[in-house]
């Protein structure tokens, strides 16, 4: 299993997580999601790899539906580009108390939206800091909590060889 973290100098912790690989979020095109139209322009070109991070920047939810930074179009635009979903365990972490369920709830809505529409999802640290780095056991476990059928991190060494986006799935 892989992981990817937002600090370069994290990588050297690979062996003592057990991840066959770490990588650095800026070596490749991941995107943080920010706004709608970040989201959105990153699903729609077709260079970026990943997008990120996209329930931790939402104001409020709405009257009547979760605003999960993730939709029905915006799956179907990343099914077709072929882009990844990425699920951050630091958000979770570094977040307090009633920001922490709401990060929860809302992941879970994109994770049963990914799955829906089959999108490829990715889990990872992001982690900025050593104490945020997790387990691959921690993450996975984390992942299934979350809803998540099938996760895109399982031996990801040929990651960038094919295409570009070389990445195996688990069962």
């Amino acid at each position: 299993m892989i992981d990817f973290v937002a600090n370069k100098n994290l990588i050297k912790y690979t062996k003592d997580f057990d991840f066959s690989n770490i990588y650095f979020t800026k070596d490749f095109e991941i995107v943080e999601g920010r706004d709608d139209n970040t989201n959105r322009k990153a699903l729609e070109s077709g260079k970026t790899v990943m997008l990120y991070g996209i329930e931790k920047f939402r104001v409020k939810d709405k009257m009547h539906y979760k605003d999960s930074g993730l939709n029905q179009v915006l799956c179907k635009l990343a099914k077709k580009n072929n882009i990844k979903i990425g699920f951050s365990f630091s958000d979770v972490l570094n977040s307090e108390d009633k920001e922490r369920a709401v990060i929860l709830g809302r992941m879970v809505q994109n994770v049963y939206l990914c799955n829906k529409y089959k999108v490829d999802m990715v889990i990872g640290s992001f982690a900025k800091d050593v104490n945020d780095m997790r387990n691959d056991k921690d993450l996975i476990a984390f992942a299934r909590l979350l809803g998540m059928r099938k996760i895109c991190n399982e031996k990801i060494d040929t990651f960038f060889k094919e295409n570009d986006i070389g990445i195996i799935m688990i069962k």
